[in-house]
C-alpha cells in the first residue's frame, strides 16, 4: 500500500485538495495519509477533513497524525512538504514592514526580491532536515515539494542532498491557462502549450488551439483594450503587468501579474503612482491574503467540524497524478522543476529550471527545451543571479552573499543604493533573528 507523508498537513485547504485528487485514483486505493505539523489544531482540524473525505469518497484509507516528523516520514512511498516557516506573524509581517521603511514596496515577497530571500533562508534548512531524514527512513520516495520560493529550494536541496529524489510543484502553468481561456473564451481543455523557463517566470513559447497561434488575439486584445478581462482566479488582482511584459517581450508569463509586478524594475517604482494605477500593482497583496485567508479559515473549520460530506472534486495540482503514473507506469506530463542537467541549455547548469517532464514508473524524466528566445534567457538571468546568491549563502554559510543576492536583485537594484541595501538587510537580519540559519543572525541593534 502506497504510504504518503504530508509535511506540514496543518495547511488544511492544500492538504484536502491532495487527499482528495488521490482518492480518485484505485491504483491508490488504500493509501495510508501520514500527517504531521507542529500546531497541534490545525493538524487534529486536517485529520478530521482527511476522513471525512475518505467517507464520502468511499475509498478505502487511513489517516494518521503526528507531530513527529520522523514518524510521518518512515517508510514513506512519496513526501509532500507544504509550509510556511515564521508564518504570517512574526515573518511575512517583517518582510513587508521593514522594506517598507526604506521606501521598498512588494505585492507577494515570497518568491524573489528581499522578501523571497529571507523567505529561502527561513525554509532551505528545514527542507535540509526533511531530506536527511527521507534519506535514513525512506530512502526510494520521491519529495514533491510545494514549498516557495520553488527555484531556491529545488536548486539548494540537489546541492546538499543530491541522491534524494524530489520535485517542485507549482500550479502557475494550470492557473495561466485557465486565466487565459477565460480571456479569449475557449475551453481550457482544448488550448495546447510549451512553456519553460524558471518557475514563475516561466513562458509560453507554444500556445495555440485547433493549430492556430493564440498570440495574435491576446496582442490585439491588449492593444484595443479588450484584455485582460476582470480577472478569474483572484478578482481584485488586475491581470495587466503580464499582457503588458508580452506586448514588449512578446511571449506571456506563467505567473500571476500581482507576482511578476515585483520580479522586475519596471513596474514598481518610488514616486510613480501611475504606474501602479495604469497597471494595477496590488501592493502588499500578500498580507492581504493572509488576513483573508485566516479569517475564512475559521468559518470553514467551524463547517468541516459539523458536516459529514466534504466535496472531494479533483483539483489542477501535478501530486497526485505523479503518484499514479508512478505506481501504474502509464506515461503522464507534467510542468516540473529540476536541477538543470542540459534540459535547458540556454541556462546555467545546476539552476532550477521548469520544463514539461514525463512521468512513470521511471520517475520524472523532464525534456529538452533549447529555443527559448534569448530576450527571455536574459531575463531568467536576472532572476537566477539572485537564486545562485541565496543557494551559495546557504550552502557555504556566506552571510555576504545574502547581501549580494539583494543588490543583484532587478527591483530592490532600481529603488535602493548599495548602503540602502546593506542597511535593508541588516535590519531584515536582526528582526527574523532565530527564524534563520545561524550563520545568517544579526543581533538587533540598542
Amino acid at each position: 500500500m502506497t504510504r504518503i507523508a504530508f509535511i506540514g498537513a496543518g495547511s488544511t485547504i492544500f492538504m484536502k485538495n491532495i487527499v482528495g485528487d488521490v482518492l480518485h485514483f484505485p491504483a491508490l486505493e488504500g493509501a495510508t495519509f501520514a500527517l504531521m505539523d507542529i500546531n497541534e489544531q490545525r493538524l487534529e482540524e486536517s485529520a478530521l477533513v482527511a476522513r471525512k473525505l475518505i467517507a464520502a469518497s468511499g475509498r478505502r484509507a487511513q489517516v494518521e497524525a503526528t507531530m513527529d516528523q520522523r514518524r510521518a516520514l518512515a517508510g514513506a512511498d512519496f513526501v509532500v512538504t507544504a509550509f510556511q516557516i515564521g508564518g504570517y506573524e512574526p515573518s511575512t509581517v517583517i518582510d513587508f514592514d521593514i522594506p517598507k521603511q526604506y521606501g521598498l514596496r512588494q505585492t507577494i515577497g515570497d518568491t524573489l526580491g528581499v522578501g523571497g530571500i529571507m523567505r529561502g533562508l527561513r525554509t532551505v534548512p528545514h527542507l535540509w532536515r526533511v531530506a536527511a531524514d527521507m534519506a535514513e527512513l525512506c530512502p526510494e520516495a520521491t519529495l514533491l515539494q510545494y514549498v516557495n520560493p520553488m527555484a531556491i529550494n529545488t536548486w539548494a536541496l540537489a546541492e546538499r542532498y543530491p541522491h534524494v529524489k524530489q520535485v517542485g510543484l507549482c500550479h502557475s502553468v494550470q492557473n495561466t491557462v485557465e486565466e487565459l481561456a477565460h480571456d479569449l473564451d475557449l475551453p481550457k481543455d482544448e488550448i495546447r502549450y510549451r512553456v519553460a523557463g524558471v518557475n514563475h517566470v516561466a513562458f509560453f513559447l507554444d500556445l495555440t488551439h485547433k493549430g492556430q497561434s493564440l498570440y495574435p488575439a491576446l496582442r490585439e486584445g491588449y492593444r484595443t483594450g479588450s484584455l485582460p478581462k476582470p480577472p478569474l482566479l483572484m478578482p481584485r488582482c488586475a491581470n495587466k503587468v503580464r499582457y503588458e511584459v508580452m506586448e514588449h517581450l512578446g511571449y506571456f508569463c506563467t505567473e500571476s501579474s500581482e507576482h511578476f509586478a515585483e520580479y522586475v524594475p519596471w513596474f514598481i517604482k518610488d514616486g510613480r503612482e501611475d504606474l501602479i494605477e495604469t497597471f494595477s500593482v496590488p501592493l502588499d497583496e500578500y498580507p492581504k491574503r493572509c488576513i483573508e485567508q485566516m479569517a475564512d479559515w475559521s468559518e470553514q473549520a467551524k463547517t468541516y467540524r459539523t458536516t459529514d460530506q466534504i466535496d472531494f472534486a479533483k483539483s489542477h495540482e501535478f501530486a497526485a497524478e505523479i503518484m499514479n503514473a508512478m505506481v501504474t507506469d502509464q506515461p503522464y506530463t507534467i510542468y516540473g522543476n529540476l536541477p538543470n542537467r542540459g534540459q535547458a541549455p540556454q541556462l546555467p547548469m545546476g539552476a532550477a529550471v521548469e520544463v514539461p517532464c514525463m512521468v512513470d514508473h521511471n520517475g520524472i524524466q523532464p525534456s529538452v527545451v533549447d529555443d527559448i528566445p534569448p530576450q527571455l534567457v536574459a531575463l531568467m538571468r536576472s532572476q537566477i543571479n539572485v537564486q545562485e546568491l541565496v543557494v551559495r549563502a546557504l550552502v557555504d554559510e556566506n552571510i555576504d552573499h545574502i547581501y549580494h543576492a539583494a543588490m543583484m536583485d532587478p527591483h530592490t537594484a532600481a529603488e535602493l543604493d548599495l548602503r540602502q541595501i546593506r542597511s535593508l538587510v541588516t535590519d531584515l537580519l536582526a528582526a527574523h533573528g532565530e527564524m534563520l540559519p545561524e550563520f545568517a543572525r544579526r543581533k538587533k541593534a540598542a
